[in-house]
């Protein structure tokens, strides 16, 4: 059966940025920023993405576009007889799956605050009513359980389309209009009276309020940030990779989806950031920010009910950009380990995935009393910590040492595939930063993480 193909570069480009691109470059980037010196915090930040995010990405495109399979069959076919490198590719499907048991709820959330919004439900609310219905939707599994089932359903029926005709048409779609959407919320946030004071604390570098936080604390913030923010490790990228053809090279791709990526994370926060000080409202508070304090705002915005509907179908777009992606990933493993056809492997995923996301939905109500982490934690919080804490900073380990070391695929081989291609090339010097100096930054990381 011959691989599928992009129909073309925009579309690998809109796609791998759409994987990348998330909740939490939307509402975690912002508070994070606002919490460790706004401008520091993001010139920290892109120093990051490129010494560490960006090599990375190229490996993991370099993997996928050299095997021409999924992260399960990858690294079988660029090993050396007898190795077990292999063995990764179990993890990073069983990263793709936990992923998708609690993103699945996160994305009905939006899509169910979109309803809400849309209808006109929060209108006339004040703050502890709007809070309520919050905690409301969690305390229903019915709520839960359908929007979770109607975003699984929208996936897989996207997926079941095909490559170029399902998921690349609609992420080309989706990504222009959630780019659109952001640009013109952030041009209102900008122009509410008072919003001037949110971008000056946003964007200028405020060097006591990072002091007062630590600087240690700040750059290991905006690693932390800078990684994760690209979905690396579980062969969420190398599945995109290994559509692609071998006219460009992998430095350059790699760049241009990073710079989408961190687009949208700064245009966030400057959607957020003069929205909350216009209102007077404090920008670090997290979840509670997108689902308690901005329906207020909203409500007490001119054309609030507007805002507020545009501002969730962005919400959507965002968290359903990477569903999409991940699902592809889960699919194609499917097709590569047993030989499915692509429909076939979308009925049994649909049945798969919507099973394996239950214990989220139900870990807010009927299993509320199991709290893994400690006192007020859920499934959630469980699952996010595997992913985020293990299965992504381990997973980019073993693909950057697969990438560097004689024991793997091999620094040259590596080199070779990411430079095939016009564009940007990664130079050879680049070797002891890749082979001595990143491996130390991941597992400081991972450490960290797990400490943390």
């Amino acid at each position: 059966m011959e691989r599928e193909k992009f129909g073309s570069r925009m579309g690998f480009i809109l796609l791998s940025a759409g994987c990348a691109i998330g909740i939490g470059n939307v509402w975690r980037f912002p508070y994070i920023a606002g919490m460790y010196g706004g401008g520091m915090f993001v010139l920290f930040y892109l120093f990051f993405l490129i010494a560490m995010g960006i090599p990375v990405m190229t490996m993991e495109f370099a993997v996928g576009r050299a095997s021409r399979k999924s992260v399960i069959k990858s690294f079988t076919e660029l090993e050396k007889p007898g190795h077990k490198w292999h063995l990764h590719g179990y993890l990073g499907m069983a990263g793709n799956y936990i992923l998708m048991m609690f993103y699945t709820t996160v994305a009905g959330w939006m899509l169910y605050y979109f309803y809400q919004m849309l209808t006109g439900k929060f209108t006339g609310k004040d703050t502890a009513q709007v809070a309520d219905m919050f905690q409301g939707m969690l305390e229903s599994p019915q709520v839960l359980t359908t929007v979770m089932v109607i975003i699984v359903a929208s996936g897989i029926l996207v997926c079941s389309l095909g490559l170029q005709k399902g998921v690349e048409k609609i992420t080309k779609i989706m990504m222009t209009l959630l780019l659109l959407i952001m640009v013109v919320l952030a041009v209102r946030g900008m122009t509410l009276p008072g919003g001037t004071e949110g971008l000056h604390f946003y964007l200028l570098p405020d060097v006591q309020r990072m002091l007062d936080v630590g600087i240690f604390e700040t750059v290991t913030a905006a690693m932390n940030q800078a990684f994760f923010t690209l979905s690396l490790g579980i062969g969420s990228m190398a599945i995109f990779g290994s559509y692609i053809d071998k006219s460009r090279s992998l430095l350059g791709e790699s760049v241009n989806i990073a710079i989408l990526d961190t687009f949208v994370a700064l245009v966030s926060g400057l959607i957020i950031f003069p929205t909350c000080f216009a209102f007077d409202i404090s920008p670090d508070m997290g979840p509670s920010l997108i689902f308690i304090t901005l329906p207020n705002i909203f409500n007490n915005m001119a054309g609030g009910r507007v805002w507020g509907t545009l501002f969730f179908v962005f919400m959507t777009f965002a968290a359903f950009s990477t569903i999409l992606a991940v699902f592809e990933n889960i699919i194609s493993c499917g097709m590569d380990l047993f030989h499915w056809s692509r429909k076939k492997s979308c009925l049994i995923n649909l049945v798969a995935l919507t099973f394996l996301s239950l214990p989220c939905v139900l870990g807010f109500n009927i299993w509320s009393a199991f709290q893994p982490l400690g006192g007020g934690s859920t499934v959630l919080d469980l699952e996010d910590f595997i992913v985020s804490n293990i299965l992504l900073p381990v997973g980019s380990l073993i693909y950057l040492l697969f990438c560097v070391t004689r024991y793997g695929w091999g620094f040259e081989n590596y080199l070779k595939e990411a430079n095939t291609g016009e564009g940007m090339k990664m130079p050879k010097a680049i070797r002891i930063y890749v082979t001595f100096v990143l491996p130390v930054l991941l597992l400081f990381l991972i450490v960290k993480g797990w400490i943390g």
